[in-house]
């Protein structure tokens, strides 16, 4: 029994060296382009992230979305070569392909609400309906400077030197007003007067102050409107424009400016009142 056991192993061992002096060839083959295709591949990754980041440089593609996108094109592509490696291995993919699509559906499902913050940001960064310091309002009320734009969120400072984080999400599914996109701003600010004043004296006055402001635009033209007939007031609506430097100081200087301008000329600016009409019955 013990002279057939040996008999069967010598002649396993002596088929196994057969089929591995066979295969070897094959699988020194498979080994050598195997390797050669990874150094091959690498070589090509880098080559193709050098001409993705020129490009990019050349469109003028925020840093943020620059870097992101290089990060998520090297690990594509490492792992498409990867794959490639692998298969000249002879290794069966349709595993790691069934493996990275579950792990794919696993993490978006996890992460829905940060997907939606990352398509926002991806949105924002391509489509640059705001960039790193314009004077941006969104419709949740939130208004500043842009200090940084990244996938996920957008960060402003605030007149109060507040920083507002706002995820990219609420951002780009709501309407954005722009204040510093066409490299000027319009100051827009009401001031009432009493109904017993003389509507055209008063326009000709908070005119001649625009104009004698310093930082007051002649083009476009500046305008007093009458915008209102109030519960206490006629409202007159004064609007100027000036370069984006100098629009809080325009803005303030108009404000104080208009007001003297009507106490001087005796013009009255009322306060809400109220008339209470008392009868009596007789």
């Amino acid at each position: 029994m013990k002279e057939f056991n040996l008999t069967n192993v010598q002649d396993n061992w002596e088929n196994f060296i057969s089929s591995a002096v066979t295969m070897a060839p094959r699988l020194i083959t498979a080994l050598v382009s195997a390797i050669l295709i990874f150094i091959a591949g690498r070589w090509l990754i880098g080559i193709a992230k050098k001409l993705i980041a020129k490009a990019f440089i050349k469109k003028d593609v925020e840093i943020s979305l620059q870097k992101f996108m290089l990060n998520v094109i090297t690990w594509a592509l490492n792992i498409l070569l990867f794959i490639i490696v692998v298969t000249q291995l002879g290794v069966q993919t349709s595993a790691f392909v069934a493996m990275i699509g579950a792990a794919g559906l696993a993490i978006g499902l996890a992460l829905q609400g940060s997907l939606a913050n990352f398509a926002g940001g991806i949105l924002i960064l391509l489509l640059k309906p705001f960039k790193v310091g314009d004077y941006i309002e969104v419709k949740s009320g939130e208004s500043g400077t842009v200090q940084e734009i990244d996938i996920f969120h957008t960060r402003l400072i605030t007149p109060q030197n507040q920083m507002v984080v706002i995820p990219n999400g609420d951002v780009s599914n709501n309407s954005i007003t722009n204040y510093t996109h066409l490299g000027t701003r319009r100051t827009w600010f009401n001031i009432g007067v009493s109904y017993d004043t003389d509507l055209k004296q008063a326009k000709d006055i908070l005119l001649d102050v625009i104009k004698n402001n310093q930082y007051a635009f002649d083009d476009p033209a500046p305008q007093v409107v009458v915008t209102e007939l109030g519960d206490s007031a006629v409202n007159l609506s004064v609007r100027a424009t000036t370069s984006l430097d100098n629009f809080w100081t325009m803005n303030e200087e108009l404000i104080i400016n208009c007001k003297k301008a009507l106490d001087d000329a005796g013009i009255e600016i009322p306060f809400p009142q109220r008339d209470l009409h008392v009868y009596q019955r007789s």
